[in-house]
């Protein structure tokens, strides 16, 4: 069922179009990444679902109630909308009890008790209530806004870079129970950020924006490898393009015949290949190349790789495991796993 939903949205500051008819529905429960370069307008855009700014035109409209209908909107504290930022934000001079019940009516029979669940809720000990947000590491500062904001029983959260501020481990960690603790909680959930990563691995739905224009929405596994153009293809994680012949069934490239759906059209285009689809071996078949530079990153390598074939000059890079180890130098053959994609801007 939807939730939230967003009719032609737009903003402007001055002469900088911040949102150009920017239309999105949300089903409820839902976990939505919004992402974008900086100046895409993700941030703007949660700002006009949170009240803090008003739409130039348009419409925002939660269960039904109507937020936003062009300048005319409702108040930021009447919109049942939780929202965490970056730093957190908590109130220095108070505990983290006191920063919970700041959300909870003083006169609310066994708030003891909704505290101690809240804590709970966001997988911290109920002991930590006494300690004050200068005591607390950045994850748990970062939970107890959390805590905070579903303390007022929100039907929507916002998350404003949440996690940024963390340092990378804590990051993933911090970010795996707070998508836990939505999900228990049955919360539609918004989170606008700069990290695709993080992105593709929190939402159930993604959003992509440029220029202040949403370009393409839908699930993340259908967006990194179908994306709608060669901008958010490379946006989104590291692409490989190649020009290629278009044929009834597959393409023809540098790299031989591949696997694609062309809808039966034909003539020249563009493909797209992820570099973990290419599959490195020390004897063929597949083409012939040399490695001309390895980056280690732990679990994987960034390979680059260039065809032997001088009359080819093929450039590209691999993402293999590091369990196989390989050397600059050295010769390898190449193969494909899975099909390219026909990027649709070329067609």
């Amino acid at each position: 069922m939807t939730q939230l939903v967003i009719s032609d949205v737009s903003k402007r500051f001055g002469a900088t179009t911040a949102l150009d008819r920017v239309s999105l529905a949300v089903e409820r429960g839902c976990r939505v990444a919004i992402v974008g370069p900086s100046g895409s307008g993700k941030t703007t855009l949660l700002r006009v679902i949170a009240g803090f700014e008003a739409p130039d035109a348009g419409k925002v409209t939660l269960d039904g109630q109507i937020l936003a209908d062009g300048p005319a909107i409702a108040p930021a504290h009447r919109r049942r909308i939780g929202y965490v930022a970056q730093d957190g934000a908590l109130f220095p001079h108070l505990d983290v009890a006191g920063n919970l019940g700041f959300g909870i009516p003083r006169n609310e029979p066994d708030r003891a008790n909704r505290l101690r669940e809240l804590m709970e809720l966001v997988e911290l000990d109920a002991s930590m209530l006494t300690r004050w947000p200068h005591e607390l590491s950045g994850g748990q500062q970062q939970r107890v806004a959390l805590a905070r904001a579903l303390a007022r029983k929100p039907a929507l959260m916002l998350l404003d870079e949440p996690f940024s501020a963390l340092d990378t481990g804590l990051r993933e960690t911090v970010r795996q129970a707070v998508a836990r603790v939505l999900t228990r909680a049955g919360i539609t959930t918004i989170l606008v950020t700069h990290d695709q990563g993080e992105a593709l691995s929190f939402a159930d739905q993604l959003a992509v924006m440029r220029e202040g224009r949403l370009v393409q929405a839908g699930g993340p596994y259908e967006l990194y490898w179908r994306p709608v153009d060669i901008e958010t293809a490379v946006f989104l994680g590291n692409a490989v393009l190649f020009e290629a012949q278009i044929e009834a069934v597959g393409v023809s490239c540098g790299l031989g015949r591949l696997a694609a759906e062309t809808g039966g059209r034909s003539g020249r285009g563009t493909i797209m290949l992820r570099p973990e689809q290419f599959q490195l071996s020390p004897a063929g078949p597949g083409l012939e190349a040399c490695i001309e530079d390895i980056t280690f990153r732990g679990a994987q390598c960034l390979v680059a790789l260039r065809s032997s074939d001088a009359a080819a000059n093929l450039a590209f890079t691999a993402q293999v495991s590091s369990v196989d180890r390989l050397d600059v130098g050295q010769t390898v053959f190449v193969t494909v796993k899975g099909p390219a994609f026909l990027l649709p801007d070329s067609l």
